[in-house]
């Protein structure tokens, strides 16, 4: 994958993009317009991408989702929009729009139990200071760890997480820096499905992301828009492009201002 090799791509949808009545722009937060950051409460976007996300939505007719593994609550205070664009939140488990409504899928009885489980256990491990409990999962984070204390962390989570996982018919599966257990309604190639039937046929959409969690997405929209993948190195993907942060990202949505006609 090379930026090279996929301009033809690029170009032939931006020209979509510039003759389209609306638009749609699917963004992950941590790792695509924010840099990772061992705080996950200071993760804030690369600069000038809020502003150039407000003037997305507000000047170039476009719909803009974020699609993240956070909790969807947590994301708007540290993207810094008001209104905040559409949430998405736990992989598309949870749903918050601009005006506050606020949506959840339904998790078992059986799958809160192995939530709180799977806390008190970890908290018996030691991980209390690496675990954060969500809505339907619980992640163990180790990034900024040296070696053989992620290697330490990563192995107790695996201890405590994979049997609960089956029990309860969870997910587990690893990100750029942790391990989580989820429910198997979290995907995010739920919420682009979701997305992709709200909106008309031949409306252009693109997805942003840079992790392992992304590719379903990816993988979701292949054969019905633009998928993204972004990172400072290129990975094996699903994705059919490929840009660098910050620089790359933020000329992307320069030109998709431009192609829109939108105002800078």
């Amino acid at each position: 994958m090379s930026t090279t090799a996929v301009q033809p791509v690029r170009g032939s949808f931006f020209a979509q993009l510039s003759s389209a009545a609306d638009r749609l722009l699917l963004l992950d937060y941590d790792g695509t317009i924010a840099p990772f950051a061992i705080n996950r409460r200071s993760a804030v976007p690369y600069p000038s991408v809020p502003e150039l996300l407000d003037c997305i939505m507000t000047t170039c007719r476009t719909r803009v989702v974020l699609i993240s593994g956070r909790a969807a609550r947590e994301v708007p205070s540290l993207l810094g929009l008001n209104p905040h664009p559409e949430i998405w939140g736990m992989h598309g488990f949870e749903r918050l729009y601009p005006n506050g409504e606020y949506d959840t899928g339904l998790i078992s009885e059986v799958g809160r139990h192995a939530i709180v489980q799977a806390g008190a256990w970890l908290e018996h491990e030691g991980l209390g200071d690496f675990i954060e409990i969500k809505p339907a999962g619980v992640a163990v984070h180790w990034r900024g760890l040296d070696r053989p204390c992620t290697e330490e962390v990563r192995t107790k989570a695996y201890r405590v997480l994979a049997p609960l996982a089956c029990q309860s018919n969870f997910l587990l599966s690893e990100f750029d820096g942790g391990l989580e257990m989820r429910s198997r309604a979290c995907t995010k190639d739920h919420a682009v499905r979701a997305l992709l039937c709200e909106v008309e046929s031949d409306t252009p959409v693109a997805y942003l992301g840079d992790d392992v969690t992304d590719e379903d997405a990816f993988e979701a929209l292949n054969d019905r828009g633009l998928s993204i993948l972004v990172r400072s190195t290129p990975r094996p993907s699903a994705a059919r492009l490929w840009l660098r942060p910050p620089q790359e990202l933020v000329q992307f949505l320069c030109d998709w201002v431009r192609a829109c006609g939108g105002d800078m």
